[in-house]
């Protein structure tokens, strides 16, 4: 802790009375981060089942991503590869090493796999969510071999996987998801929010995508 920051702490604890050690306050300091209390949580996402579903994706195609369902998750190897030709895109795909997607039957298709971290010379990527929002069709990307980071920024085009199931209504049980995956008291490196592809109108007020990341996204929402 740099000297400035401590003096500050030192100012607030006078001010308050207190030393910082008093076992009450640290105590009430304990209970409250192990019980992660919520607070007002919004109603448009408390739906449920195909409702959910379907708010996720009026929400995320509000902001320039496309969705499609599938009915299962054999069914997302056809889904990429129709996007990627109904797009006029080349057959190539790199992912990490997430095992719900090496499972998939790639292989009944003519998509050429690649794996790992992009270094920024891949045009289409696929990652899998650990969960997403359906209050503001935004995607939860954690960090790691099974789903890198650079995934999520480099590629121009990114198609992201996520079950129904994993659908969560508001931020706060998005979290809740992420602690439950990690255990409590642990965290991914990175968790990314991603709401729609890259944008930015810092220029003149200029809508233009891909400013920061992929100028497109797709997310295949598998049912089953």
């Amino acid at each position: 802790m740099t000297d400035a920051r401590a003096d500050i702490f030192a100012n607030i604890r006078r001010s308050l009375g207190v030393t910082g050690n008093e076992a009450t306050r640290r105590m009430e300091v304990a209970d409250r981060v192990a019980r992660a209390p919520r607070g007002v949580i919004p109603q448009r996402g408390q739906v449920a089942d195909e409702a959910r579903v379907a708010l996720f994706r009026a929400q995320a195609e509000a902001v320039q991503a496309t969705t499609v369902a599938v009915d299962s998750v054999a069914d997302v190897p056809a889904a990429v590869a129709n996007y990627l030709r109904d797009h006029n895109l080349p057959a190539t795909i790199r992912m990490g090493g997430d095992l719900r997607l090496t499972a998939m039957p790639w292989g009944d298709t003519a998509l050429e796999l690649k794996h790992g971290p992009s270094d920024g010379n891949d045009l289409n990527a696929v990652s899998h969510s650990l969960c997403a929002i359906a209050e503001t069709g935004t995607l939860v990307m954690t960090a790691g071999p099974d789903n890198p980071t650079t995934l999520n920024f480099l590629p121009d085009n990114h198609i992201v996987i996520v079950n129904a199931r994993d659908l969560v209504g508001d931020m706060e049980e998005a979290w809740s998801k992420v602690r439950i995956a990690y255990g409590k008291g642990e965290m991914p490196r990175v968790v990314n929010f991603i709401t729609g592809p890259s944008r930015s109108a810092d220029i003149g007020q200029t809508m233009l995508l891909g400013a920061h990341g992929p100028r497109s996204l797709h997310v295949i929402v598998v049912k089953g």
